[in-house]
């Protein structure tokens, strides 16, 4: 079944520069391999679209059950020089927690 990765984490989300930094991390420490799995930088590339105009870096952090993601020249130049809306990158997170991802009842 498909379930919004709201259901299963939470994310906070903010910038250096021209790269937007999302932190995703599991309620619940068995559902951090369903993000390990599911949640790939390729995913988070793909699902951000045209904002993403670099490379999606992911590191993993077991012991927090939580992911960090990189997301580069993502912000238009970063906050200083950008005109977007969001030009610190403070939706992203939200804006990932809306991607969905693959589930087996049993894994829930």
């Amino acid at each position: 079944m498909k379930v919004p990765l709201s259901r299963l984490a939470h994310a906070r989300s903010g910038d250096k520069g021209d790269t937007a930094n999302i932190g995703l991390i599991a309620f619940d420490p068995r559902h951090y391999p369903l993000l390990v799995r599911e949640v790939t930088p390729e995913r988070v590339k793909a699902h951000f679209g045209y904002l993403c105009q670099g490379e999606v870096e992911r590191f993993e952090l077991p012991n927090l059950s939580a992911l960090n993601f990189l997301l580069h020249r993502s912000l238009g130049g970063g906050g200083t020089v950008s005109l977007r809306l969001d030009a610190q990158g403070k939706t992203f997170g939200a804006a990932l927690l809306r991607l969905e991802i693959d589930v087996a009842e049993s894994e829930l």
